[in-house]
């Protein structure tokens, strides 16, 4: 009998599969779906900084008329919370116990105060752990790349003491090192990270004249770059890996634990073929176990990481030369496939 359990930051999961941030996530039903189609986690819908800063102008709006309309007083309305962010963490605490699951938030803040101050409250609503995504879109051309990272781990550094959670860092892939900045966040005191993120792009509709921002499923066959710092960081961390991006069939999540995750997120193949796929994804990896002989995800994870290949180059640039050299009949065998 094959044993697909594993574990992410400490945390003893039943296999590789958790279900990523999405509005799936946000309807109590779909989490009793995942869970019984065999998810081993689910990362809840992200909490945005904007949202609540956004609610929070819209309800001082609402609410200004009526101050000082008593001499004595100052504010009628005095302490008097905004309670959308709290609308949030209310549907946080009932998807914790909507399932048996370990449930993880998911945080992207703005403001530095505002990471440790969200990150102990959701950590109040009883997650396995808390997630930050760090979704950063430079705007200013005086930032520099030494300064974004700098923040970023100081952040790390905040919310790693306002919480008694592991924590876990979702990143892009847009970093001048990503090793490097990876490594430092591990150092910094992320228990886990998770790449890469899938940003939102906004477009131009040319007949209307005016911005728009489609919402774009990650393709199939967008793994290989969370393939390749899977292999490369396998070993190198002192830091849980979850592969994330383009992640849709079971011979991409044994591809993914081969070079060295210990876990998975899916979310667009879930919104192209439905939550029971993530029964597919198991049966898939449990066949290929089966097949090879492995009792335990352990017996191959990391096999063909950079650290336990026989090949140096098969993370480097050196398949690119070995692609150029090619034939062109080569090359047209390749694109008839």
């Amino acid at each position: 009998m094959t044993d697909l359990s594993t574990s992410f930051m400490g945390i003893p999961l039943k296999n590789p599969i958790i279900v990523g941030a999405s509005n799936l996530c946000s309807d109590p039903g779909n989490l009793r779906k995942m869970e019984e189609a065999g998810a081993a986690a689910i990362v809840y819908k992200t909490l945005f900084e904007e949202q609540v800063e956004l609610e929070n102008y819209e309800f001082s709006q609402i609410i200004e008329p009526y101050n000082e309309r008593h001499a004595e007083m100052l504010r009628i309305f005095p302490n008097l919370e905004e309670a959308g962010a709290e609308a949030y963490v209310v549907e946080l605490e009932k998807a914790v116990r909507a399932v048996n699951i370990p449930v993880f938030a998911s945080l992207n803040a703005v403001n530095p105060e505002t990471w440790p101050q969200w990150a102990k409250r959701l950590a109040q609503t009883g997650i396995a752990g808390l997630e930050l995504n760090f979704y950063h879109v430079p705007l200013r051309f005086e930032d520099t790349s030494r300064e974004i990272i700098d923040k970023q781990l100081q952040i790390i550094e905040a919310v790693k003491k306002a919480v008694n959670i592991p924590v876990a860092v979702k990143i892009s892939p847009y970093y001048t090192n990503p090793l490097g900045n990876m490594r430092r966040m591990a150092e910094s005191g992320a228990n886990g990270l998770v790449f890469f993120n899938r940003f939102f792009h906004t477009d131009i509709d040319i007949k209307e004249e005016k911005h728009i921002t489609p919402y774009n499923l990650s393709p199939e066959g967008d793994y290989r770059l969370t393939l390749r710092f899977a292999g490369l960081l396998y070993g190198n961390l002192n830091a849980s890996l979850c592969a994330s991006r383009g992640i849709y069939k079971a011979d991409e999540v044994i591809k993914m634990l081969l070079a060295g995750a210990d876990c998975v997120q899916v979310v667009s193949t879930l919104y192209k073929n439905g939550i029971n796929h993530i029964s597919h994804l198991l049966d898939g990896l449990n066949d290929w176990m089966q097949s090879k002989g492995y009792n335990k995800i352990d017996d191959f994870k990391g096999k063909l990481s950079l650290k336990n290949t026989k090949d140096p180059f098969v993370y480097k640039r050196a398949q690119y030369i070995d692609y150029l050299m090619k034939s062109p009949e080569a090359f047209r065998n390749i694109a008839l496939r």
